[in-house]
């Protein structure tokens, strides 16, 4: 599933997107940016309430597909521009991250 399809089924913000046509081929849940630097799965959906700069690094180290900010956390606009530069996908969502999660598993 594309990011593109996977905001549309799930009704998710897009917040920033140059790469909507890139796969989602697993998800991975995680709030602590080292952490997931070095677990976060190739191609996975990253469900976070990090919306700050340094998340768009882990996103382009990790090589995720998408940034989802669950629970309405904000996007700063450092984050944002980064994003854009870099071509991150961020999503956007009020639902939390298990909801999301389990959504996303009947999916792909």
């Amino acid at each position: 599933m594309t990011v593109q399809e996977f905001a549309d089924k799930l009704n998710l913000k897009i917040l920033t997107g140059d790469e909507l046509e890139r796969e989602i081929k697993d998800c991975y849940i995680g709030d602590l940016l080292s952490w997931v630097m070095g677990r976060a799965p190739s191609d996975s959906a990253w469900l976070t309430v990090m919306g700050n700069i340094n998340s768009i690094a882990v996103a382009t180290l990790a090589d995720v597909s998408c940034i989802v900010l669950v629970e309405n956390a904000p996007l700063d606009a450092n984050a944002k521009q980064k994003a854009e530069i870099h071509g991150v996908n961020i999503l956007s969502t009020a639902e939390n991250s298990y909801s999301i999660a389990k959504k996303l598993s009947a999916l792909i």
